[in-house]
């Protein structure tokens, strides 16, 4: 009898042993959990903070992204206002250089008598002289019979002219017989002969010119002439 009553008591303090042991566990593993628990909710925590505080910067950036888009919409709208006071402004000058500009045309083709064309200004006579008198006339008014330089001019003359009325013109070859040059020295090179003119014959060494073109004629011959200058 003694001997199993001090087996009974032997049993007992390793059973308690085993209860602790399994409650450590629990404990130990409650308290992982609580840990992990903890730092998953700082860390969510923490990633909120971060979220909210980019979009308050994105909403920050947006803001000012806005504000800088009006001031820019602004200044444009400013811009073209003034860019449509300055084109008003041009129109109006424009206008006024252009009226400007008849009444200069004007004063240029009715001064005394002178027309003007392409940076010279022609007078065409009413009266009737021989080459050498028409152009003692040119020359005391600080101009000379004119010089055909081109087609253009040509043309001009012609629109000039009232045909069949003939004009001298300052060409000549009274100096050698055939070599022809205008008044200023320069050589003839542009040529509107009416054919088959020049014609070579005696004392023929004035040039007409009419509606159709050129004539070789007799410098004592008294017709309407033209004068040409390059300024008033």
């Amino acid at each position: 009898m003694t001997v199993e009553m001090k087996d009974t008591n032997t049993q007992q303090p390793l059973q308690h042993t085993g209860s602790k042991h399994v409650l450590n566990i629990l404990v130990t593993v409650c308290l992982e959990l609580l840990c992990v628990l903890l730092l998953t909710a700082v860390i969510v925590v923490r990633v909120l903070i971060y979220t909210n505080n980019q979009c308050h910067i994105e909403s920050k950036n947006i803001r000012e992204e806005r504000d800088q888009l009006l001031t820019e919409y602004t200044n444009i709208t400013e811009e073209r206002e003034q860019l449509l006071t300055n084109n008003t402004n041009l129109t109006k000058q424009n206008a006024k250089l252009s009226h400007e500009n008849i009444n200069l045309w004007k004063c240029f083709n009715e001064k005394d008598g002178w027309k003007y064309y392409r940076f010279s200004y022609y007078y065409i006579s009413s009266e009737m002289k021989n080459w050498n008198e028409s152009r003692r006339y040119c020359r005391e008014r600080g101009a000379d019979l004119i010089i055909i330089n081109n087609k253009e001019e040509q043309d001009f003359i012609k629109k000039t002219m009232s045909s069949p009325v003939r004009f001298w013109i300052g060409l000549t070859d009274i100096e050698v017989e055939g070599r022809w040059k205008w008044v200023d020295g320069s050589t003839l090179t542009t040529r509107f002969w009416v054919t088959p003119q020049p014609d070579g014959k005696r004392n023929a060494n004035c040039v007409l010119s009419t509606s159709s073109g050129w004539f070789d004629y007799q410098c004592s011959y008294s017709t309407k002439w033209i004068c040409e200058k390059n300024k008033m």
